[in-house]
């Protein structure tokens, strides 16, 4: 299957010389002088490196085949991270490199999506929000309101991330994956 550039958007999968890229950033240019084209930065799905690429605006790109299975997340052991197919129980391994910002919100036993190309897993994809438990941060001082103040907290990924100075330790907390910022307390 192939796409236009007019159809290019962020988080667009796409494949170029033969390897699955995904669309980070995007650009129409329409010049003064000559034909329009859009600029990108693309993220490969395999290695993690990053390239910009310009597209002729009537270019036309082939999508990479891919699979998605949903997974549960097991364990980690060193540098790997242990999945199993929650239809087949077949369990395989991701490497830390692989997973990228999405090694900071997952927890044993929760279920995400893991892609897979050319049968191999090369990847996985988590909700946009997870709620995750506050396993160390200092106490709030009574009376400091400063406005917006935040205070380093360690969730029970091993991830540390900015809170308001009322989360206190065992609290829960919604955090929005894709920039790794704190939305709010959560219900327990």
């Amino acid at each position: 299957m192939v796409v236009s550039t007019s159809e290019f958007r962020k988080g667009l999968r796409i494949l170029l010389d033969n390897e699955p890229f995904v669309i980070v950033e995007f650009q129409h240019v329409k010049p003064g002088k000559g034909g329009a084209f859009v600029r990108t930065r693309v993220k490969s799905l395999v290695t993690g490196n990053v390239l910009d690429r310009t597209f002729r605006s009537n270019d036309k790109v082939e999508l990479p085949e891919m699979e998605e299975k949903q997974m549960q997340f097991h364990y980690k052991e060193k540098e790997r991270y242990y999945f199993m197919d929650v239809n087949t129980y077949d369990q395989l391994f991701i490497d830390e490199k692989n997973l990228g910002e999405a090694k900071n919100y997952i927890k044993e036993d929760m279920v995400i999506e893991v892609l897979f190309y050319k049968g191999n897993p090369i990847g996985v994809e988590v909700q946009n929000f997870v709620n995750l438990l506050i396993v160390q941060t200092e106490p709030g001082v009574r009376g400091d309101t400063a406005q917006n103040a935040t205070k380093p907290a360690l969730l029970e990924t091993g991830y540390t991330i900015q809170v308001p100075l009322f989360v206190e330790e065992g609290d829960r907390v919604k955090i929005d994956t894709r920039t790794g910022q704190y939305i709010e307390r959560a219900s327990k």
